[in-house]
């Protein structure tokens, strides 16, 4: 028998690092000083993030790309307020994720950092749970950690500060093992959705996040039924290598990967919403397509739009099954939509770096479309992207080639410019091996700079392209007649301001321009001292980018 600590707080860092915390991110206070430097005691690295805003998506981009759950460990009241952008964004992508917060006791009704906590995570869509005594604390901890990754959500961990002051014991160490439950499919619709497949013609299967877990299955129902592949943002790089891959599916398609999609006669989205964003606002559905979604959760089965046929059930488990029915009946390894002509299609124009660029570059701006371009050239190919919000994030989304799908990190959710900082530190956490590399506007690098100063301390190797128009573009663009005083700004320095960080700083206005990130590179592959690369790219007026009528069609 052995005793953790002698409070509750010592009992709830240690059994949640029993449990298997992978990393934990945080501003640390007075409420959460003990329960942060348990979780340490216990074995889970500790990233002090200079916000907590920053800490929570930091956190949220470690659970995705790590498939372990990220903490992020915060101050009662002005803590955990100063983090909520994250949390939402978060509990919007059902990012299994626990974010573990101080309290304000029950009977401190006058303290200042009083506020509504289990209200304030509900209102959000996170899931709030308490750790209500020393006698339940061991409990409490497990059953939130449980609901994190059997229920895919965001779990707010509450800690009344005179509840983690108490004394209490448990025996040890905590032993458990949770995973999220797969749904097998009926054989009613299993038979049904086999039955759609060897009807088409023309067949297509979107992946969406749910699918991530899928891809060999996938691409073995994909041949054998003679479907295209295509992704959701989200899921972006999860077919690399397939030549029948469309790419992402949606306002990133390039105009093949859209004709391609289009043209389908049978569309099955596997973990994938189907919303406006991957299909256009139903543009990329014919009229006469027959379309199918499958999912784990009956909730999600035509939430955006209406399907033809909805099957619940675990995309793994619900392909391998149909895969098996289709063979039974003797009707797979057909080429439908597989054919040499298709193949030839996709290879040399449905990526949009084989789309060619009217370069509007002007020797004191650089074209957005041709500075990224060239750097997915320049850039080590073993790298994960993460991209932030606004006018530019498509440049970086579609020009720049990921691996698989671990490369690609994607915290739009919620739609907040802002977050792509804090995603690639996190994202570049959670895969040491990788090169970080960060697609983002002035406005939002500007809005979370702060953070870094947390990559230039950590030492990351991450590369920060700044698309700077000195504005907040989308709305320069969608506003075509408005006054743009509001949303455009003196053109800042934002090389030497990351260079007042520690991280190497250069401004980029043309092609040759680019060959001090070539020397970034060169000389971290020699010295192995890493430090942040910040490339101010002075980015030529795109008018607007393509993608960019498809988000505010949804405003």
């Amino acid at each position: 028998m052995s005793t953790y600590g002698p409070t509750v707080a010592d009992v709830v860092g240690r059994v949640l690092a029993d449990l298997g915390a992978g990393h934990c991110f945080g501003v640390v206070g007075s409420g959460n000083f003990v329960m942060t430097n348990a979780l340490r005691a216990g074995g889970v690295p500790f990233t002090a993030a200079r916000h907590e805003g920053g800490a929570a998506t930091m956190a949220d981009a470690y659970s995705r790309m790590s498939a372990r759950v990220g903490v992020v460990s915060l101050h009662q009241g002005c803590g955990l307020t100063n983090a909520m952008t994250g949390i939402t964004e978060a509990a919007k992508s059902r990012t299994p994720m626990v974010v573990l917060t101080a309290d304000s006791p029950a009977a401190a009704l006058r303290s200042n950092f009083r506020i509504d906590q289990d209200m304030l995570a509900h209102g959000v869509g996170a899931v709030s749970d308490r750790v209500f005594s020393p006698d339940t604390v061991v409990a409490d901890v497990t059953r939130a950690y449980r609901t994190a990754i059997t229920g895919r959500r965001t779990v707010v961990l509450n800690v009344s500060i005179d509840v983690a002051a108490m004394p209490a014991s448990v025996e040890g160490p905590i032993v458990a093992s949770f995973e999220h439950p797969r749904v097998r499919p009926s054989a009613p619709a299993v038979d049904e959705l086999a039955t759609a497949i060897t009807a088409a013609r023309r067949p297509v299967f979107i992946a969406g996040r749910g699918a991530r877990d899928a891809r060999s299955v996938l691409v073995e129902l994909a041949e054998a039924a003679g479907a295209l592949v295509a992704t959701s943002a989200v899921a972006n790089g999860l077919f690399v290598g397939d030549p029948f891959n469309l790419g992402i599916s949606g306002g990133f398609s390039s105009p093949t990967t859209a004709e391609l999609i289009s043209d389908a006669d049978l569309i099955v989205g596997w973990g994938c919403a189907l919303n406006q964003w991957t299909m256009r606002h139903g543009r990329l559905i014919g009229s006469d397509t027959c379309v199918v979604q499958v999912d784990d959760e009956v909730d999600a089965i035509g939430a955006h739009r209406p399907v033809s046929l909805g099957v619940v059930g675990d995309c793994a488990s619900t392909a391998a099954d149909v895969l098996a029915e289709i063979r039974n009946r003797g009707s797979g390894d057909q080429a439908r939509y597989r054919t040499d002509e298709v193949r030839a299609r996709i290879a040399e124009t449905s990526r949009w770096q084989d789309v060619p660029v009217d370069d509007i570059s002007t020797g004191r701006r650089i074209d957005p479309r041709a500075l990224s371009i060239e750097l997915d050239a320049i850039l080590p190919a073993d790298r994960v992207v993460s991209i932030d919000s606004g006018n530019f994030m498509g440049y970086p989304s579609t020009h720049l080639a990921v691996p698989d799908e671990n490369g690609f990190c994607f915290t739009q959710a919620y739609q907040s410019i802002g977050l792509g900082l804090y995603t690639a530190i996190g994202a570049g956490i959670a895969q040491p091996d990788r090169l970080p590399v960060l697609g983002t506007g002035d406005g939002g690098f500007l809005m979370s700079i702060s953070e870094l100063d947390t990559a230039v301390r950590l030492g990351l190797p991450l590369v920060v392209i700044v698309y700077n128009d000195s504005a907040y573009g989308a709305e320069v663009h969608h506003f075509v007649e408005g006054d743009h005083d509001t949303v455009t700004f003196p053109d800042t320095d934002i090389a030497a301001v990351a260079r007042g960080f520690g991280a190497v700083g250069v401004t980029v206005r043309t092609m040759a321009d680019l060959e001090a990130v070539r020397g970034w590179i060169d000389d971290h592959g020699r010295s192995g001292a890493a430090r942040p690369l910040v490339i101010d790219a002075k980015i030529a007026d795109d008018g607007g980018s393509w993608w960019l009528a498809e988000a505010f069609a949804g405003h």
